[in-house]
């Protein structure tokens, strides 16, 4: 895949976020990449500084199947946290390595409209739209949106949602020929525990269905298959802190696992 006016979406999360080296050198890389044409749009997390802020203040943080039960006060937290801290220090490093990165949340422009995703999760969102008009003139301005995992409801209500979930939407609605999950683990692994270079939607749903990849894996795959069924051309997880990850990517070297359709992967094989 050439680098010419290509739009990917490159969604961090663990570690990344947290460690300011690794915030810095993958910073770096984002910059690097976006001066070689790629048009880019970041959308991260922070579930890790967000426990600490509850932790520190005496809340409790609890989930119910992976997902943050968010009250009235976590709401506020959640935007003290992802929406401020966390995204305001992606967008400085960004800055400093010379890309012009614009801090928004998915309020913003209606970029990303939620709805309740269950009672029992309180402020916790399922994106029904995205509106992805504010990336397209950030990027046609050479601007690089930096989004946080915060989506709005239809009566001004704000929504806690999985950043993945979010990346997946984005990435859709924006027409991303590219969504790159950097995480804190090397791929999608086997039951065995090899990592498995390329799967076709089918494979994800096996992997799923023998158990071999459940909990956050199997979030992983369920959002990269709905990204790949929503027309992004391939989807990759990949390693974070893998030394100059995103070159590797961009180039022909095989890291981490590549999700595609049934279709593109049958024209690699060919």
């Amino acid at each position: 895949m050439g680098s010419a006016s290509k739009k990917a979406l490159i969604k961090i999360g663990g570690s990344l976020l947290d460690d300011p080296s690794l915030r810095r050198d993958i910073a770096r890389q984002i910059a690097d990449l976006s001066a070689t044409g790629v048009i880019i749009t970041v959308v991260h997390g922070g579930g890790k500084q967000m426990t600490r802020f509850l932790d520190e203040r005496g809340v409790e943080s609890r989930f119910v199947n992976g997902l943050r039960v968010t009250t009235s006060e976590t709401v506020d937290a959640v935007l003290k946290v992802f929406a401020g801290s966390v995204n305001t220090e992606l967008v400085a490093a960004l800055n400093a390595e010379g890309a012009r990165a614009v801090g928004l949340t998915g309020i913003d422009a209606g970029l990303a409209v939620a709805e309740q995703l269950d009672p029992q999760l309180g402020f916790v969102g399922r994106i029904t739209q995205s509106d992805p008009a504010v990336l397209h003139a950030l990027g046609n301005a050479g601007l690089l949106p930096v989004v946080a995992c915060v989506a709005g409801g239809q009566a001004g209500e704000v929504y806690n949602v999985n950043a993945d979930s979010m990346a997946v939407a984005v990435a859709a609605a924006w027409g991303a020929d590219r969504l790159v999950f950097l995480t804190d683990v090397p791929g999608v692994l086997d039951a065995n525990k090899a990592l498995l270079p390329m799967l076709t939607l089918e494979d994800c749903s096996d992997l799923i269905s023998s158990k071999v990849a459940s909990g956050g894996m199997q979030a992983k795959l369920n959002a990269a298959s709905d990204a790949v069924r929503g027309g992004v051309g391939e989807v990759r997880i990949v390693k974070g802190s893998e030394p100059d990850v995103l070159r590797k990517v961009w180039s022909t070297e095989e890291l981490g696992t590549r999700i595609v359709s049934g279709a593109a992967a049958a024209k690699v094989s060919q």
